[in-house]
């Protein structure tokens, strides 16, 4: 049994309609530590597991629900009332460093609730609610990034056409302190390992900022030119991540002459943001890449399970 991972590392995916937990400690093609049952009817669209591989978390269009590994449920918090649109919204969760607190993520305004969208802190032990805010954002869905360290929590919601808003958490009190940075044009990648910065990667692609946490001030940017690419054919790719603490892994995408879609992976000093040259991360996709901040990354396997490499 797991009793600790580091924040980040311990990865899920669906696999078969099963909810699988992976601890990304082996090379290669990775078995699921743990697999739980979704109940009968339920379609995820949103998971994380615990640290100790206990209990698993899910969102449904209409829920949250928490279960136990050997499938049993242990409860159900519902979206009230049930959606009345099917497409276009996708419900999110995250557990907090420290596994005690589910946040979920509600894109109430595009299910047709007839309200804000929300964030709310669920008890991942009870499944009640111990606090939620009213967001401003009409959203599809969203991104939610633990603090490795302070347990506060980073939340970045797509609005599609219309960007994306960036907001920083805590739960304090019984209420969550909300804090939304000034940006609407910039999506949230990744967390550093230590924690003391963020990566983002401008809307329409055109460049990636790394950031303070939590300030967000910028300590630089890169454009599609410091790659020596033509940046009204190429652009940054929406993924990436933390290699390391001091090594980003980013993605350029373009098309050849002939149409045909092109990407490259690249190795980035994450202190300076000199650029060390291509990476090459055995990914089918410029997204099929999943860095663990300790050298090592996943990709997907056929099978749909992960495959963890590392070059150390």
């Amino acid at each position: 049994m797991v009793t600790s991972l580091p924040p980040g590392r311990l990865t899920t995916r669906l696999v078969d309609g099963l909810l699988c937990a992976y601890t990304p400690t082996a090379v290669g093609e990775l078995s699921p530590a743990a697999a739980y049952r979704p109940a009968a009817g339920d379609e995820v669209v949103g998971h994380a597991v615990a640290a100790d591989l206990r209990h698993a978390y899910y969102t449904t269009l209409d829920a949250v629900v928490g279960v136990t590994a050997d499938g049993a449920e242990v409860w159900r918090s519902r979206f009230e009332p049930a959606a009345a649109q099917v497409h276009g919204h996708r419900p999110g969760c995250a557990l907090s460093s420290d596994g005690r607190v589910v946040w979920v993520y509600r894109p109430d305004e595009m299910a047709g609730r007839g309200r804000p969208d929300q964030w709310v802190a669920v008890d991942a032990a009870t499944g009640a609610a111990l606090a939620q805010a009213d967001l401003d954002t009409v959203g599809h869905g969203a991104v939610q990034r633990a603090h490795p360290v302070s347990g506060e929590i980073l939340l970045n919601v797509g609005e599609g056409q219309d960007g994306t808003i960036v907001h920083r958490a805590s739960l304090a009190g019984g209420r969550i302190d909300l804090v939304r940075y000034p940006w609407v044009d910039r999506c949230l990648i990744d967390l550093s390992p230590d924690g003391h910065r963020f990566l983002t990667v401008d809307h329409e692609q055109n460049d990636l900022a790394v950031h303070a946490f939590p300030s967000g001030e910028v300590e630089f940017t890169l454009t599609v030119d410091d790659f020596g690419q033509d940046p009204d054919a190429v652009f940054l790719e929406w993924s990436g991540g933390y290699l390391t603490a001091d090594t980003l892994v980013v993605a350029l995408i373009g098309e050849t002459e002939d149409e045909e879609d092109w990407f490259r992976h690249y190795r980035v000093d994450a202190r300076s943001g000199r650029v060390h040259g291509e990476f090459d991360a055995h990914a089918a996709a410029p997204d099929d890449i999943r860095p663990l901040g300790d050298g090592s990354w996943l990709t997907t396997a056929a099978s749909g399970h992960p495959i963890r490499w590392t070059d150390r």
